[in-house]
């Protein structure tokens, strides 16, 4: 069987549903400690996650001190070798810290995740946004070749979540952008509300050169039953979750399940 291997760091605290929902495509999933480097190494997983919350407290900026930490260049060593990666908000937070993406150098942190730029506010956002697969080069990305071309949405948790590019390298990181944040109808915009946090590019998800590295700002874990959709969100998915039953809620999977079914369509998961 398939299986999964979700790296929890102190702070972590999405590890629960990541694994949840690794197991809900048919991907057996185990949870190591950031300590738990040998377990790791030794674990022959065929994926890796890093899960959102708030490693060792976001202390000098979000993702930096995981970075650092032995499991982190278990991961890097696994993704050199074509292994999928997936890191999601915090977790994503970590792989640019860590040189993983975009990986043009590696080791060197190239990218970056600033501040959100909301207007009249500052600080952590939580609401839902639409996301699209960027582009044919996002299609051979294990993590995303399930998705068609019709807007996802899922929920946004973060403070930290604009993407940054240097001007020099803007042009190398737009062939390397995975997901983009759009609206409803799932036209790609930068303006907000659709852009929730002012990254460039739109970039909501971004990979590395070779594909099976993923580094997305949103939560897909938290949207993988159709119950947890809002009423009231708009577009395709807001409908289905008016018009279903009570047995649909639980039974019905939820818009953010495609980024986890990819995974089990690339490994050649059977449920």
């Amino acid at each position: 069987m398939a299986t999964a291997a979700v790296i929890r760091f102190p702070g972590s605290n999405c590890e629960f549903e990541t694994a949840a929902a690794l197991e809900d495509a048919g991907i057996s999933s185990i949870i190591y400690n950031w300590n738990e480097t040998a377990a790791l190494s030794g674990s022959k997983a065929d994926a890796y996650v890093l899960p959102g919350g708030f490693s060792f407290q976001d202390r000098v900026r979000a993702g930096v001190i995981a970075a650092r930490e032995r499991i982190v260049d278990v991961v890097f060593e696994e993704a050199v070798h074509g292994k999928p990666v997936l890191g999601i908000c915090n977790g994503a937070q970590i792989l640019l810290e860590s040189g993983l993406v975009p990986g043009w150098k590696p080791g060197a942190v190239q990218a970056a995740l600033a501040s959100n730029r909301v207007p009249g506010r500052s600080g952590y956002l939580s609401r839902w946004v639409f996301l699209k697969k960027a582009g044919e080069s996002a299609s051979g990305c294990p993590w995303l070749s399930a998705m068609d071309d019709n807007p996802v949405p899922v929920p946004i948790a973060h403070a930290e979540g604009r993407f940054l590019f240097r001007k020099e390298v803007i042009d190398r990181a737009s062939e390397q952008i995975g997901l983009v944040y759009t609206t409803a109808e799932g036209e790609k915009v930068q303006e907000w509300p659709w852009n929730p946090n002012g990254s460039m590019l739109s970039a909501a998800g971004l990979m590395n050169a070779e594909g099976n590295v993923l580094a997305m700002m949103p939560h897909p874990e938290r949207a993988i039953r159709l119950w947890q959709v809002p009423p009231c969100l708009e577009g395709e998915w807001g409908r289905r979750r008016r018009a279903g039953t009570r047995r649909d809620m639980e039974s019905v999977s939820g818009p953010g399940s495609v980024i986890f079914r990819s995974l089990a369509e690339y490994l050649g998961v059977k449920k």
